[in-house]
């Protein structure tokens, strides 16, 4: 109709002939002319309206040809808009699963067994240990009281608990505010379950994953640690001869061997991670740090971690953890053994505050009166003379700063073994120990090396202070007797 009317209207008699005038009774058609601005309009998808002046407007024109476009654009657009979302969403996913497969997989785990379902249950199994409730583990500690703190490090507070057994156990809480306390507790908790050792302390238990708080439930070793005896709180004049800590250092190699021949490394050895039981036998402790580690690989690339004056510098600067880093924080335990004094000391010269440092210059120098605690017997008792020194000989090849030129744990349990017998005892020891006594004596084990080798004159860098710890930190295990 608009178009109708916004064109010229006519009648035309049918059959008009040449000179043929129109009569009444002739039949006309209608005729329509459509003007070409209209016509234009309607092909732009308008309509063609006349305004009061007679004069004619096009409404609506290109509104089909832009909803077409749009159409187009919003066909094109939308498929690439969802192919990002799908994009992002996989990014977020797997970030997401990295961040908490730690936390998943306790989950997975606990659900699993019908015992995790409440903190409430116990007496259930949980990776092969018993669950205990939370409430229980409350009551064996007297709500966690202070006074049963046996103490404290980078992951957890240790408790002194009894059960409703009776038995005596040592009970460590992870801090809450720890994020990775999951990862930690499923690692102490896989670790320990797969190994069994006269010389590793035992996991009792835990609590399930739905539990207050991540509690693990050692047997309790009532004898404090070797650092608490040798230069901590029990330390006394001749607390600890040296036959009992020849003997510590042996069952402490034994039980590295075996950790390594089952393809675990500790990665923090330290003499407060070093259990004594009533019999000064030893039980290592705190597996937290605890690496699984395949005999098939070179080394497992990770950040550094550990206790400050034990850390392996190689794995400081390299960020490649090997058995032997663990070689490495043992040559420091064995120097604190044959010195009595601590791994790390600020009080000490800047040069030796690291005693990894200040026993490499004292045995360079053949000054093993200068680094060997007078009180074992070092000057009045040869048989003690020659054990202590040979046993620095050995340490000091364990902190050589690079890896390969360190014996195997395997190699120095051997050794630790002939030097307690005599014999690997050389024959110049029966004329007594002079100033030369470090050229002449033969090391017990040399691997890939000859005998000079033991008396290299690089100074060796100090132990990194790269750790979780402070300077002066309590004990991370339960390795402090009340």
């Amino acid at each position: 109709m608009d178009l109708i009317m916004s064109a010229v209207k006519f009648l035309l008699p049918k059959n008009l002939s040449s000179g043929h005038h129109p009569l009444p009774d002739d039949e006309y058609e209608l005729g329509v002319r459509v003007f070409d601005e209209c016509t234009r309009c309607y092909n732009r998808g308008g309509q063609c309206k006349a305004r009061d002046n007679s004069k004619f407007y096009c409404d609506g024109a290109d509104k089909e040809r832009n909803r077409h476009k749009l159409a187009i654009a919003f066909g094109v657009v939308c498929p690439v808009i969802f192919f990002i979302m799908i994009c992002v969403f996989f990014i977020i996913r797997h970030h997401y699963k990295k961040k908490y497969a730690s936390s998943t997989m306790l989950a997975k785990n606990a659900n699993s067994d019908p015992s995790s379902r409440s903190d409430l249950e116990g007496g259930s199994v949980y990776y092969g240990v018993p669950v205990y409730s939370y409430s229980e583990l409350e009551e064996a500690t007297n709500n966690f009281d202070t006074e049963k703190e046996l103490g404290d490090g980078g992951f957890g507070i240790v408790y002194y608990g009894k059960l409703r057994d009776g038995r005596e156990v040592a009970v460590k809480r992870l801090y809450e505010h720890n994020y990775r306390r999951v990862a930690q507790f499923m690692n102490e908790v896989e670790i320990l379950t797969r190994l069994r050792h006269k010389n590793l302390v035992s996991l009792y238990g835990c609590t399930s994953h739905r539990s207050r708080q991540l509690l693990l439930v050692y047997e309790y070793i009532p004898n404090g640690t070797v650092a608490d005896h040798i230069h901590g709180e029990r330390a006394t004049l001749g607390s600890l001869t040296w036959p009992t800590r020849m003997n510590i250092a042996i069952e402490t190699a034994t039980a590295l061997a075996y950790l390594h021949a089952s393809e675990i490394i500790h990665r923090d050895v330290k003499t407060n991670n070093i259990l004594l039981d009533k019999n000064f036998c030893v039980k290592v402790a705190d597996f937290g740090l605890s690496r699984l580690f395949p005999n098939d690989v070179s080394h497992v690339s990770t950040a550094p971690q550990g206790t400050p004056g034990y850390v392996d510098p190689e794995y400081h600067q390299c960020y490649q953890l090997t058995t032997k880093s663990d070689v490495y924080s043992f040559g420091v335990v064995l120097i604190e053994l044959i010195s009595s004094l601590p791994a790390v000391d600020i009080a000490r010269h800047r040069h030796e505050i690291n005693l990894a440092n200040l026993a490499i210059s004292k045995i360079e120098k053949s000054a093993f009166h200068e680094l060997i605690d007078p009180h074992l017997g070092f000057e009045s008792d040869k048989e003690v003379e020659r054990m202590t020194i040979l046993v620095a000989q050995l340490a000091f090849q364990c902190i050589q700063q690079d890896k390969e030129t360190r014996p195997s744990m395997d190699e120095v349990l051997e050794a630790l073994k002939q030097i307690q017998s005599g014999n690997d005892a050389p024959e110049d020891q029966e004329k007594g120990f002079d100033d030369d006594v470090v050229v002449n004596v033969k090391p017990p084990i040399s691997p890939e090396s000859d005998e000079v080798a033991l008396l290299k004159t690089k100074q060796l860098p100090p132990s990194p202070i790269s750790v979780n710890t402070n300077w002066t930190s309590r004990s991370t295990t339960p390795n402090i007797s009340s």
